[in-house]
């Protein structure tokens, strides 16, 4: 399937389904605490989309146990909720998407848990940067690799790497649409973006080295050297301006 152009009407139910992405993201993030087990931000996810008539997009999808992704430390993303207990210090993303009237919205942040080293606010600074860069250079016209460029430019000019083997991608009835859309690349390259693409793009920045390895529960994606990531993201469209955050209050 090629890349699909949305109408006015779809996305303005995208447009809908991002608030409710934001809306669980910030009630999520006021939430985070030392002592607190992942798995009660898991259900605080839930409850919340319920009362929002939306229904959590990662939940049951290839078989994903969570209604959202809770990735700790040098966890990249896919982290599944559990016993886990968060520490003072630690940093820890949260990835969530929702259903609306049979569109999706699809938004990651990352926060500290407390007080977090200055080495883990700069990585989490240069993440949601290079996150803005990326925004930045996905106006009509412009190619796929102007924005994986902008997002490896952006990251890697703080001595930071990205990680390559998960991009961000394009969105709408499905979770994940073409293009994908990786966090590095040259520019001027791929497909030409046009008013009503949708898209999710989701820099996810090491400290170290941008490997990975697959955890043993074939789900959570951890830094092969075992260092920090930082991982935000946002579904947006093309328009014939600037590019439009849906998932932003």
């Amino acid at each position: 399937m090629g890349i699909i152009i949305k109408s006015d009407r779809e996305i303005a139910v995208m447009r809908q389904a991002g608030r409710i992405v934001a809306t669980i993201l910030g009630i999520l993030t006021k939430q985070v605490r030392p002592g607190m087990k992942t798995k009660e931000l898991d259900i605080i996810a839930s409850r919340e989309s319920e009362k929002l008539g939306a229904k959590p997009s990662f939940k049951g999808y290839r078989g994903f146990p969570g209604n959202l992704c809770v990735s700790v430390n040098d966890e990249i993303v896919h982290g599944i909720p559990g016993e886990r207990v968060l520490s003072e210090g630690d940093i820890v993303s949260l990835d969530f998407g929702a259903i609306f009237d049979g569109f999706q919205g699809d938004a990651a942040v990352t926060i500290g848990v407390g007080e977090i080293s200055p080495e883990a606010r700069q990585l989490l600074e240069t993440t949601k940067a290079a996150l803005k860069a990326g925004i930045a250079a996905a106006y009509s016209g412009a190619r796929l690799g102007d924005i994986s460029a902008a997002i490896q430019n952006c990251a890697e000019s703080k001595g930071y790497s990205v990680v390559r083997e998960y991009t961000g991608h394009g969105i709408g009835r499905e979770m994940h649409e073409e293009p994908q859309i990786p966090n590095f690349g040259q520019p001027r390259i791929g497909s030409v973006l046009r008013k009503g693409m949708t898209l999710a793009l989701e820099p996810m920045v090491n400290i170290g080295d941008w490997r990975t390895r697959l955890g043993s529960n074939r789900w959570t994606v951890f830094t092969a050297d075992g260092s920090l990531s930082a991982h935000f993201e946002h579904t947006i469209v093309i328009t014939e301006a600037e590019p439009e955050v849906l998932t932003i209050l």
